[in-house]
């Protein structure tokens, strides 16, 4: 298995250069457009259908729902507004998905969709292809996507203990040792993080993502005090799908008996940092951000 290729990526546009938001679901797009508007840039909003929150329409200059599964049409829509630069960010809930009563209009391919499934995503479904696709397109309508993480580098993991609790002597071992395990699964595109405990792997996040492999790997380090890393591949694309933490991770991994959170020192998204930190203090989870280079 290759890795996907280093891109790029543009410089972010001056303050007042008007900015797309293609928005999934979670808090994180709301986020990012609450950073755009800090740095001064309207921000015109593309709401995926019945996935994005409903804080993000009154943020935004313009604002319009899209479907899933209509690509040809967000480039075509950002450019009627005068946009040339646009962020890509957000989950989309596959549940919501399927249970939508107006699924079959709201999610109908669009023909751009359907030519670029049967000729590559048909083929290779990995997330950094489907982005790659989607860039492609916006490209050929004149809207080049940009860094998701440069409106909130408040919410980036930083280098040493963010918390009030320091690591143990143990739990420092641990991901010490897990750390260049870590780099060669990232490499390999296989997950995004591991859980260790006495200088063993006990879990490797698979394509059930996290939350998931946390509860796997408490199931297996039964009587806890295990520590979780989680990192992005040298060189990944931040143009969208940015490893991300949040108040949940954290309540997981107390849940699941985890006491350490090893991330990559500005490649991991904590969402709401402040918040997410002060949820560790209350837990009892160390967090501490690793550098980069060490990946």
């Amino acid at each position: 298995m290759t890795s996907a290729a280093l891109t790029i990526l543009a410089d972010p546009p001056p303050p007042g250069t008007p900015i797309g938001l293609i928005a999934g679901g979670g808090r994180l797009p709301v986020l990012v457009a609450e950073g755009l508007r800090a740095q001064g840039h309207p921000i015109h909003g593309l709401g995926l259908s019945n996935q994005y929150d409903p804080q993000l329409p009154p943020m935004c200059a313009s604002f319009q729902q899209v479907g899933v599964l209509r690509v040809g049409s967000w480039g075509r829509v950002l450019r009627g507004r005068g946009v040339h630069h646009a962020i890509m960010v957000g989950r989309v809930d596959k549940a919501k998905l399927m249970f939508d009563p107006w699924k079959l209009l709201r999610h109908l391919p669009d023909a751009t969709t359907l030519v670029g499934w049967y000729r590559e995503l048909r083929h290779d479904r990995r997330s950094h292809v489907l982005l790659n696709f989607v860039a492609r397109q916006l490209e050929i309508a004149g809207v080049q996507l940009l860094d998701s993480t440069a409106p909130i580098n408040d919410h980036m993991a930083s280098e040493g203990v963010m918390t009030t609790r320091q690591p143990t002597g143990e739990e420092r071992g641990d991901y010490e040792f897990a750390w260049g395990l870590l780099g060669e699964l990232l490499r390999l595109d296989i997950g995004q993080a591991l859980a260790v405990k006495d200088r063993d792997v006990v879990a490797v996040e698979g394509i059930e993502g996290t939350d998931r492999m946390i509860e796997r790997a408490g199931s297996l380090a039964r009587r806890g005090g295990w520590t979780l890393c989680k990192g992005a591949r040298s060189g990944h694309d931040r143009r969208s799908d940015v490893p991300t933490v949040g108040v949940r991770t954290i309540e997981n991994l107390a849940a699941a008996g985890g006491t350490c959170l090893a991330l990559a020192a500005g490649s991991v998204i904590m969402i709401d940092k402040v918040t997410t930190l002060e949820s560790a203090d209350q837990l009892g989870v160390s967090i501490v951000g690793v550098p980069m280079a060490r990946t």
